[in-house]
């Protein structure tokens, strides 16, 4: 009887599995289309087995490990960070890690975490292998080792972040930092804020049929501000609401935070935001979103910056009809916008001074969106993936929201703002998205509010003095924060700086940090003490003499 003999697996499987996860993580990381892996594991494998990687002449096994394995495994961390979330912003991965992540809808990305995990593993087994069946790939794979760890964007931007703390001028964005007015209204309006998740308005774009059609109609009656980019530490939620809120990016509190091994208890406590500006003239303030408040701080920052009213998944889903009719995520869009439309009309009948409503939905949120069924019934059936399916439905609802509040005489005497909280992810439309000079939503309505087109080259730290200015009160040199108010002429930093210098800076900058986080007021004296020490550029000085003031 002829003997079973199982076909030998090695070097073939080895050199599969590195090229094709060498093909997947360049397309994720560069714009090659999703083929071109099949291109790179072919080529990667063809080479292999011309040159016998793995079965050399001579061959000497030694049982070693390769020096790679842990830059591998950091590259890997990176890519799966690229291929969730499309651009990898480390201060969103430092500030979720101390603000903590419990109660988040990522389901899908645990899923996901798994798959990388095994994935790497594989890897790490296959060069394990490699290198101790070959004494080449012994002698060389520790100069890929090198390679590897400078290559790796995740520690590049670690490294210039560590370099900070020896900078020559950790306080370039510090000294351009505005306190808020303090001046009084004489006929405070009402506040509707309501964040799109991920709605940004380069969906505007006719490369996006229709899908953004009903903001473009209510932005007919309003202004329209055009031009509202993303710098680092504004693109992800909290992040994208600190910054159009307080005027100044999410910097995480990373060392200067007391207790490291504990969650914050607190978030950016050392600057006044648009809650305390208004809760300091007697509005009544209320948060209502669809996830958990608990997820990234979001509860204890506006509990922290005077809101009464602080409401998520937990707090909303005892008052459902139907409590199974939720998401990953927590409520909604449909469910949400009646329950802030339920807040409204107890702050309008309660009728004890002006009020101010945030609103966070969370259908267009990444990578597909989670379209309600008023939107399901009206647009047909949902592949589960199309992302423009879900900025539609988001649109839409923001549209009729807005549409229902007025039409009951609820928004008379009422600023209503409209914003993406950042640009998205990674979505189905990502290629396109990319090509395209992107811009965050920025439509403000109401009494007062002429229709126009506001082109200008800003920031969502602009947004802040924007929605002051609109409300009527009067800033310091058209200016709050970081942000100049786009309804004024004072250029913004975008504009007299360009925003890859305001990146740089913002990697270098120390004294903002500190002030944005408590504990840090004797260094902030120290730093204010020498302050006057620091030469600037003429680039740096042109058009802010009042700023230096």
């Amino acid at each position: 009887m002829t003997r079973l003999s199982i076909p030998k697996v090695t070097p073939w499987l080895p050199l599969l599995i590195t090229g094709v996860c060498l093909g997947y993580s360049t397309t994720v990381i560069t714009r090659l289309p999703w083929w071109a892996l099949f291109f790179i594991a072919a080529t990667w494998v063809g080479v292999g087995l011309k040159l016998r990687w793995g079965r050399p002449a001579n061959a000497r096994y030694r049982k070693v490990w390769p020096w790679s394995l842990l830059p591998i495994s950091l590259l890997g961390i990176y890519v799966y960070l690229a291929d969730s979330f499309g651009n990898v912003d480390l201060g969103a991965v430092f500030f979720h890690l101390q603000a903590g992540m419990a109660e988040h809808g990522g389901a899908g990305k645990m899923l996901l975490a798994l798959t990388y995990v095994l994935t790497v593993s594989a890897v790490l087994a296959s060069v394990t292998w490699l290198s101790r069946h070959d004494q080449r790939w012994r002698l060389s794979e520790r100069f890929f080792a090198i390679a590897l760890l400078a290559a790796n964007p995740l520690l590049y931007g670690i490294g210039q972040r560590s370099a900070a703390i020896v900078t020559d001028d950790g306080a370039w964005l510090d000294r351009r930092y505005i306190e808020p007015p303090n001046t009084e209204l004489a006929d405070p309006p009402n506040l509707l804020l309501l964040y799109l998740e991920s709605i940004e308005r380069t969906y505007a774009n006719e490369a996006f049929s229709e899908a953004y059609a009903d903001l473009s109609a209510l932005g007919e009656g309003g202004a329209v501000f055009e031009g509202v980019r993303q710098m680092e530490n504004t693109g992800w939620t909290m992040a994208g609401m600190i910054a159009s809120q307080c005027g100044v990016p999410l910097m995480p509190a990373g060392l200067l935070h007391d207790s490291q091994f504990e969650p914050l208890s607190k978030v950016v406590p050392g600057v006044d935001c648009l809650g305390d500006v208004l809760a300091k003239r007697g509005y009544r303030l209320s948060f209502l979103g669809g996830a958990s408040t608990q997820f990234a701080g979001k509860g204890l920052f506006y509990r922290g910056h005077q809101f009464s009213t602080v409401k998520g998944k937990e707090e909303l889903m005892p008052e459902l009809e139907d409590p199974d009719y939720i998401n990953s995520w927590g409520l909604y869009d449909d469910t949400l916008y009646d329950v802030t439309a339920s807040e409204v009309r107890r702050l309008h009948e309660e009728d004890d001074g002006p009020w101010a409503v945030v609103n966070l939905s969370i259908a267009g949120h990444a990578p597909s969106g989670f379209p309600s069924q008023t939107c399901l019934n009206r647009q047909g059936e949902f592949d589960g993936q199309d992302i423009l399916y879900s900025v539609e439905c988001s649109a839409r609802l923001a549209r009729d929201f807005i549409e229902r509040l007025a039409a009951e005489g609820l928004l008379d005497n009422t600023l209503i703002v409209v914003l993406s909280d950042h640009l998205t992810m990674r979505v189905s439309v990502w290629d396109q998205l990319i090509a395209l000079d992107r811009d965050n939503t920025f439509i403000m309505l109401g009494d007062g509010i002429s229709p126009q087109r506001v082109q200008r080259s800003a920031t969502m730290l602009d947004v802040f003095p924007t929605i002051l200015d609109a409300m009527g009160l009067t800033l310091n040199e058209n200016r709050a924060g970081l942000g100049a108010s786009l309804l004024s002429s004072q250029p913004t930093l975008v504009e007299t700086h360009g925003l890859e210098t305001l990146n740089e800076r913002l990697r270098e900058e120390t004294a903002l940090q500190q002030r944005l986080w408590e504990g840090l007021a004797p260094q902030r004296r120290e730093q204010e003490a020498t302050a006057e020490q620091v030469t600037e550029t003429p680039t740096d000085q042109a058009n802010e003499i009042e700023i230096m003031r």
